[in-house]
């Protein structure tokens, strides 16, 4: 009898066990949304911050990081509860290949993060671990706008960094939710600050304003004019003047501007070559202002480029050089001092547009050009050069 007793004793204690172990489990099973054409809009549309791993189940990176993408998910949770707050999500890019079109997925797996419904330029490129994961998710929930106790404060903004300075009667209205809302979207791109109340009473003569104070000591303010409450308006203001229209390209960005699906026009030049720069980025203003969003304009320290200078058989020795990468060919302008002719730069750009110079990159010169030969290129690959040369990315990802 004793022996029965105590037999039925372990079996209690053991299916207790089992039970405890069956409850600890599904309190950490990870709350991960699977997106399709279907819901995608509107989930993303109503998360704060989103964290969307976009994965294809046979790359074996892929399958490494879903038990750490759960993971993070439930740590996160504990933290952020509200589910509309923080959304971790993932897309079967196999299943559902016109989102990842959408997106421009090209490696698995790819984290992107979007902030209400709005995708991030920078996508998530930190160690795939789950500290890490939920550490950046916790830097995303950090108020990218600081308040201003006293407008003296101004004073001692960082010049070196493009300002933007709210003045509001309150921090509960249309025009401020807006402002926050374009601030969080803009955070690495410029410093956001704001003074409510009394303390913006002087500089609200004309009711609430945003002004922007560009880098330098001596630029003058300039202020938005449109509606604050309408966020489009008040985003496509503030990019303009936080994003420049000629952008340096580096080690730590240059895959993130290629995910941007556009045409490089790159400007390589010593770094201690101000001038060449600077009349660079005034011939862009000047002339290609139309073609924002078409190319994007940036610049490059010869030194640190010299494998992509390879590529079009030039050396830093021969800065300052222009180029463009299409992504499939570099295609060089011939040379700086035409900068001086009126449209040269220009015409460069339309004939990428237009195909020409991919054209005569493999057929020569068109036969009914009056000036043949304005591009001469060398160049046999297909990849996109300039930052395939940087050797920049994941190792752990799979290639489309």
């Amino acid at each position: 009898m004793k022996l029965l007793a105590a037999s039925s004793s372990l079996e209690i204690r053991y299916v207790t066990v089992i039970l405890l172990v069956i409850g600890l489990s599904s309190a950490g099973v990870a709350e991960i949304i699977s997106l399709d054409s279907g819901n995608i809009d509107d989930i993303l549309n109503n998360a704060g911050v989103a964290l969307v791993n976009f994965y294809a189940d046979w790359c074996r990176f892929s399958q490494m990081l879903h038990p750490i993408f759960e993971e993070s998910s439930n740590s996160v949770r504990e933290e952020f509860p509200d589910t509309k707050q923080v959304v971790f999500a993932r897309v079967d890019c196999d299943q559902h290949s016109d989102i990842a079109q959408r997106y421009r997925i090209t490696k698995y797996p790819t984290l992107k993060l979007f902030r209400n419904g709005m995708m991030m330029k920078r996508e998530y490129r930190g160690q795939r671990s789950v500290v890490a994961i939920a550490d950046f998710i916790r830097q995303q929930q950090v108020d990218p706008v600081k308040e201003l106790n006293s407008l003296d404060e101004i004073k001692t903004l960082d010049k070196s960094k493009r300002n933007i300075i709210g003045y509001f009667e309150t921090k509960d209205s249309d025009g401020y939710h807006s402002y926050e809302k374009v601030a969080n979207i803009l955070r690495d791109d410029c410093t956001f600050s704001a003074a409510f109340g009394a303390v913006s009473e002087a500089e609200r003569f004309s009711g609430d304003n945003v002004i922007y104070k560009p880098q330098g000591e001596n630029a003058p303010d300039m202020i938005y004019l449109g509606s604050l409450s309408n966020f489009d308006l008040t985003y496509a203001w503030t990019q303009d003047k936080c994003v420049p229209l000629v952008r340096e390209i580096t080690f730590e960005n240059g895959e993130e501007l290629t995910e941007e699906g556009i045409p490089f026009l790159i400007l390589f030049h010593l770094k201690d070559d101000t001038e060449s720069l600077e009349k660079f980025q005034h011939e862009v203003a000047r002339q290609l202002i139309s073609e924002k969003g078409s190319i994007n304009f940036l610049h490059a320290d010869c030194d640190k480029f010299r494998h992509p200078l390879l590529h079009i058989q030039k050396t830093p020795a021969d800065c300052p050089v222009i180029a463009i990468d299409s992504f499939r060919h570099m295609y060089v302008f011939p040379d700086f001092k035409d900068l001086n002719i009126p449209g040269k730069l220009r015409q460069f750009v339309l004939d990428l547009h237009s195909g020409k110079l991919h054209r005569e990159f493999h057929h020569g010169p068109d036969p009914t050009d009056s000036t043949p030969g304005q591009v001469k290129l060398q160049l046999t690959h297909t990849h996109t050069h300039t930052v395939k040369a940087l050797e920049v990315g994941f190792v752990s990802s799979c290639e489309m």
